[in-house]
């Protein structure tokens, strides 16, 4: 009995099968419309769609100028983590050159350069040039100005340093570019990242991705391109050299410090007052002591926001098909002069100053390095190179001072060409 509806039912799932077959043909018959092609024979819709989804990829919009930035990409995230040059720029630099060199076709609102587009909207405070004065105040807000204070003379030096911006101005004029691409290229000789972007961003927007990473590749190179150039131009008695310890600077003067540098400053190049003001801005909520909630966001929050931003979109500038151009290698190379000439600079003028100096006031030179304003790794590698030829001998106390000037004057330098060739 069993076996018997065993077998009904068997045969039952047949006829049912075969039922269901028949409804389907009847159907496509009745129906013939291809769920896989158009009604009017064009080509299958299913190869078409693979064909276009194909056409939009990476892969199928690949050059191997993409993959040379990605490489270098790839090489900035390894020196920022693995050796740790300068990381808080370098990593997200490094990752937003691999967003931008991803290959992808036009019209989809995705390139940095696609009006519309979320990265171009990100990238809108690069090219209006309104990142740099954010960065500046939260700089302002975390920098002690107490060693410059102290020994103004110092000054001299973060003054000095910006000489390879002049120098590489002139030489840029020379090779081609025009007056403003000249002063804009010239700036990276200060070592100052955001004012590289600030100056640029209004007299070269065009080469504005070579000179942001050319700024910042620099900046993060400090311990490399520094200390040859230092022992180069100093004796082993002058980097021996002993200064007497900064004096003991007082709260009223850290107040007054910001307010009298503001004034000074943008009296002298007025074009700067974007980038100084917010800077003295920031240190006078840093010194004031009732602002001590708005220098906390200033230097941390928002300081840490604009950096992850600014870093990326600058990396994403870079794609290859505007970016790899001999202009821009000629930028990295003059770059590369201008910030050799500018450390040059610092240690030559503080030679110098020891002419005039009597015994127990001179400089040891090699703080003049420190001059340019990659703010605070070349006051380190001051410190560092002098330690290593004495290891009593701490100069990052006094490094700082020509540092935070240079920051400065790199400033107030850019101001003056923003003033003669805007």
């Amino acid at each position: 009995m069993k076996f018997y509806l065993k077998s009904n039912n068997i045969e039952g799932m047949k006829n049912f099968r075969y039922k269901i077959g028949f409804l389907a043909l009847l159907l496509i018959s009745l129906f013939p419309i291809s769920i896989f092609a158009q009604s009017s024979g064009s080509e299958n819709l299913v190869i078409e769609s693979l064909q276009k989804f194909w056409n939009n990829t990476g892969l199928a919009n690949f050059e191997f100028k993409y993959l040379a930035m990605i490489v270098v990409g790839l090489v900035f995230i390894y020196l920022g983590i693995a050796h740790k040059w300068e990381p808080l720029l370098l990593v997200p630099i490094g990752f937003g050159i691999l967003i931008g060199n991803v290959p992808f076709t036009d019209g989809f609102r995705i390139g940095i350069y696609e009006q519309g587009s979320v990265m171009n909207i990100l990238y809108s405070g690069v090219v209006q040039g309104w990142y740099p004065p954010l960065i500046f105040l939260g700089i302002g807000a975390m920098t002690d100005f107490s060693s410059l204070i102290s020994n103004p003379k110092l000054m001299m030096l973060g003054a000095a340093a910006q000489l390879g911006i002049f120098v590489s101005f002139i030489i840029a004029y020379a090779v081609g570019f025009s007056p403003a691409q000249s002063g804009a290229i010239g700036i990276i000789g200060g070592a100052d990242g955001p004012t590289a972007i600030f100056i640029s961003s209004r007299l070269a927007p065009e080469l504005m991705g070579a000179i942001a990473v050319a700024a910042y590749s620099y900046m993060a190179l400090v311990p490399v391109i520094q200390p040859p150039i230092m022992k180069l131009l100093t004796t082993n008695k002058e980097r021996k050299i002993r200064m007497k310890p900064p004096r003991q600077v007082t709260k009223l003067e850290k107040i007054i410090f910001p307010i009298i540098g503001l004034l000074l400053t943008t009296f002298i190049s007025p074009s700067a007052m974007p980038l100084l003001g917010m800077l003295f801005l920031g240190n006078l909520l840093k010194e004031s002591g009732v602002t001590e909630r708005l220098a906390d966001t200033a230097r941390n929050a928002l300081l840490n926001s604009i950096t992850i931003l600014l870093g990326v979109t600058v990396g994403a500038s870079t794609q290859a098909d505007r970016f790899l151009t001999v202009d821009s290698l000629m930028i990295f190379g003059l770059g590369a002069f201008s910030f050799m000439i500018a450390t040059a600079g610092g240690v030559l003028f503080a030679k110098i100053m020891n002419l005039f100096l009597k015994e127990g006031n001179k400089i040891n030179p090699l703080i003049g390095s420190a001059g340019v304003s990659a703010v605070p790794d070349s006051a380190r590698v001051s410190q560092d190179v002098g330690l290593s030829y004495d290891k009593s001998n701490h100069l990052l106390m006094h490094a700082m001072a020509p540092n935070v000037a240079g920051v400065i004057g790199s400033a107030v330098a850019a101001g003056i060409l923003l003033g003669i060739l805007s």
